[in-house]
């Protein structure tokens, strides 16, 4: 018995300075990409590409995630015919999380947003993907006159019943979830990550070089792990006090979801939000799961780049009761 009480501790130890380590080996083999910006005290980080005609973009990450979400898949193509620009959400990839209150979508939303607008780049169109849903439902309700459309990809729009995972409710209890993030998420998660990553890309097969492409190692590190349980136990009271004022938004918005999505069903985020939003266009694609943007990136920047093309001018925004 005293041989295990001295032994626990000096084991919790062994695995706190194995996160530390590992984390810092992580930020070596995965590193910025882009360029940084400080924002409202925040120092994110950004990579813009594209310099065309057409309207500029602003592209959200989802869960676990960071900016090569976008830049391993869809950015390049984009930029050829847009500006787009894709940010680290605060506590991801490189960018600063404020101390203290949670970042609700809406304030992340009008954040990215400053960050744009110090950029040169207004009146964007907001696409999100997963999680990001939230950031571009925000912004189309709480500050229409600051863009120009919404993009959702296999986006969350609708709160939900139940839990989102066993890690998230461990991560979320006092004291046992900051040892959690400390001693067990870096190590298991090396050991997981490809089992981890399956069901957001099934009905397809995980590509070899997936992993590595969108930067998956950076949701390992604790701080990170610790910021997205709070994102992710925070956003289902959110989305509730948000849903019932869809009906005021006036602006585009483009579904595009995946027929197989079991991670955000298209029947709670897609579906039941339609008939309050008539010009809402949803595009589904069969066969297709949660990263669609990775496995069916054609059809997506098809439906995105015939959406584009349909916006109203900005004198047409102009004159919709939501921009005045």
């Amino acid at each position: 018995m005293k041989v295990a009480l001295w032994c626990a501790p000096v084991l919790l130890a062994l695995l706190v300075l194995y996160s530390l380590a590992a984390s810092a080996w992580i930020e070596r083999r995965v590193p910025p990409l882009g360029q940084f910006i400080e924002v409202n005290g925040l120092r994110l980080h950004y990579v813009m590409q594209g310099s065309g005609p057409g309207p500029a973009l602003v592209l959200v990450h989802g869960a676990s995630s960071n900016l090569r979400e976008f830049s391993s898949s869809l950015m390049p193509a984009l930029a050829r015919n847009h500006r787009v620009i894709a940010f680290d959400r605060p506590g991801y990839g490189y960018s600063q999380r404020p101390d203290g209150d949670w970042l609700d979508p809406a304030q992340l939303a009008a954040l990215l947003l400053d960050a744009c607008a110090q950029l040169g780049i207004e009146k964007p169109v907001m696409a999100g993907h997963s999680w990001a849903g939230s950031v571009v439902m925000a912004a189309l309700v709480e500050m229409p006159e600051r863009i120009s459309g919404g993009i959702m990809l296999a986006g969350v729009a609708g709160h939900w019943a139940g839990s989102v995972g066993w890690t998230y409710d461990v991560g979320s209890r006092p004291l046992l979830g900051p040892l959690f993030a400390w001693t067990l998420v870096t190590p298991a998660g090396q050991l997981r990550i490809d089992r981890e990553v399956a069901p957001v890309l099934a009905p397809q097969a995980v590509p070899a070089d997936y992993i590595q492409n969108i930067g998956a190692l950076l949701a390992l590190r604790p701080r990170s792990f610790q910021h997205n349980v709070q994102d992710m136990t925070r956003l289902n009271e959110y989305l509730q006090s948000l849903s019932p004022r869809y009906d005021e938004i006036r602006l585009p918005l483009l579904f595009i979801h995946g027929a197989d999505d079991a991670l955000v069903p298209f029947w709670n985020h897609g579906r039941r939000v339609l008939p309050v939003m008539p010009q809402a266009q949803a595009v589904i694609l069969p066969g297709t799961g949660h990263a669609l943007h990775h496995t069916h990136s054609r059809e997506v920047l098809s439906a995105i780049s015939t959406f584009l093309e349909g916006l109203p001018t900005p004198s047409k925004l102009s004159d919709t009761p939501q921009a005045q």
